[in-house]
């Protein structure tokens, strides 16, 4: 199983990037599988930024994020996104795609139950 992330760069503050995360393995039932994004700043622990259902109908985020990321998932393309707006400096962090198990509707993903985890990609934000 392979989580490719993507679409990491430079912004300034109040400025918006989307992450991508294409999923691919032979035998990965993307749509079984819970999705999140989790980030890593220089120094401090990797925490968790939104998390989505297989169906895509729960979501859970952050208090740090909520109502400036929105994450979202198209099964049929075996992706995952994360549409970041209003960004802060303290949004800077290699941000890391996930993938658990789980159960059908769940959005409890933990740092610890991940499956499958992405190689990162740099979010750097400048104020």
């Amino acid at each position: 199983v392979q989580l490719q992330a993507s679409g990491g760069g430079s912004v300034q503050a109040g400025g918006s990037l989307r992450l991508s995360c294409a999923a691919s393995g032979r035998t990965f039932s993307f749509y079984r599988y819970e999705m999140g994004w989790f980030r890593q700043a220089p120094g401090k622990e990797r925490e968790i930024v939104a998390v989505i259902s297989w169906s895509g109908s729960r979501k859970r985020y952050a208090d740090s994020v909520r109502g400036r990321f929105t994450i979202s998932r198209d099964n049929a393309e075996n992706t995952v996104y994360l549409q970041m707006n209003s960004l802060k400096s303290e949004d800077t962090a290699v941000y890391y795609c996930a993938a658990d198990g789980g159960v059908a509707g769940s959005v409890s993903m933990t740092k610890s139950g991940v499956d499958y985890w992405g190689q990162g990609t740099l979010v750097t934000v400048s104020s």
